[in-house]
């Protein structure tokens, strides 16, 4: 059986960081917390989980910040999580099998959940590095948004991770962070540049955004990934600003990376839909709904791409073409996603009133 080290970074979590640790504790083997610089009880909590609570002085570099946590383990795999991400008892169970059957893999990717519906489903995931083999010499990089890259043996699994922020408001952090990195003329890297960017747009800064997410997506460095999540910010960042056409451009530059993302397809529908161009915006929420579903990529994956939101879209846009037949079946498919969905149930509102009319 392998042995897990879980390895934290912690900064006044004391309103998330039991819930944490309640929910990994029997699946890991060592806990070891490093705090850069609580003014809570933060610390004081972490102590009841373990005694190897470390203190380190926050630089504005992440990866520094772990790679000190990583140092401090002594298992044979190091596992990383957030104050504010949880381990599902059916996953945790998951973990522990785990345990017992990997040898020398040096890195098992988990799903990560960082978004879910109003019946409490997974909405947005990734795949991150989430298990690494302590002798391959893990390294992080990058001041935030940090990473590791993987490298040797690699499985992915189908434990998954659950990220509940408690946060009411996105903070500035990142970005000054990386305004920070640029002053001190410390280069960003092509994966800098598209956080940065990414950051940028988060704080409406869409000219700006606009410019380094441009140039990153000249970077033959950059990984195919990112570029496709780049061109879909990009077409919002035209959106904003008034220029359709510029956006759609934005989304159809992706396409030369890999086949149309389900997203992408159902961004392309909402352009044609301001456009008033009801058949043009059919087709793509159809293909979205014909896509493969989501490869072991990495990419970010919008789960209702993939079924609830082309649905109601395309019961919005056949309503617009007044084929209400058409608009009622597919509202009813966006229901099997979210039955409680409010679009969803105020749309059967709507055809329940147009039955009473007669209307069909």
């Amino acid at each position: 059986m392998a042995a897990i080290s879980l390895c934290m970074i912690v900064k006044s979590e004391e309103n998330v960081l039991s819930r944490c640790l309640e929910s990994i504790k029997n699946a890991v083997d060592e806990i070891i917390i490093v705090d850069t610089g609580s003014t809570d009880r933060t610390k004081e909590i972490a102590e009841k989980y373990t005694n190897k609570v470390f203190d380190f002085k926050w630089v504005d570099d992440f990866s520094k910040a772990r790679n000190f946590s990583f140092s401090k383990a002594t298992k044979d795999y190091i596992m990383w999580l957030d104050a504010d991400d949880i381990v599902s008892e059916k996953n945790r169970e998951k973990l522990i099998e785990l345990k017992n059957r990997i040898q020398d893999t040096d890195v098992i990717m988990m799903k990560y959940i960082t978004a879910f519906d109003e019946n409490g489903e997974a909405a947005f995931s990734f795949y991150r590095e989430r298990l690494i083999r302590r002798a391959s010499n893990p390294i992080w990089k990058g001041r935030v948004h940090e990473a590791i890259e993987p490298n040797g043996s690699i499985i992915y699994s189908d434990i998954e991770i659950e990220h509940h922020s408690i946060k009411t408001e996105y903070s500035r952090r990142n970005l000054t962070i990386y305004e920070k990195q640029i002053k001190d003329g410390e280069p960003l890297q092509p994966r800098d540049k598209f956080y940065y960017g990414r950051e940028l747009y988060y704080h409406n800064q869409y000219s700006r955004a606009i410019e380094v997410l441009s140039d990153f997506t000249e970077s033959k460095a950059a990984w195919f990934e990112n570029k496709i999540e780049a061109y879909r910010i990009l077409s919002h960042c035209y959106r904003t600003a008034g220029k359709i056409d510029d956006a759609l451009r934005a989304l159809f530059s992706s396409f030369s990376y890999d086949i149309p993302r389900a997203e992408i397809c159902c961004e392309a529908g909402n352009l044609f839909m301001i456009k008033e161009q009801y058949n043009q915006a059919v087709y793509w929420f159809k293909l979205a709904l014909e896509l493969p579903k989501e490869e072991k990529s990495g990419g970010f994956n919008n789960i209702s791409a993939q079924g609830y939101l082309p649905c109601i879209q395309l019961c919005v846009c056949y309503d617009r073409l007044g084929n209400h037949a058409e608009a009622e079946k597919y509202n009813n498919m966006a229901g099997k996603y979210r039955p409680c969905s409010a679009a969803y149930l105020q749309n059967v509102e709507y055809f329940n009133t147009l039955h009473q009319r007669n209307v069909f």
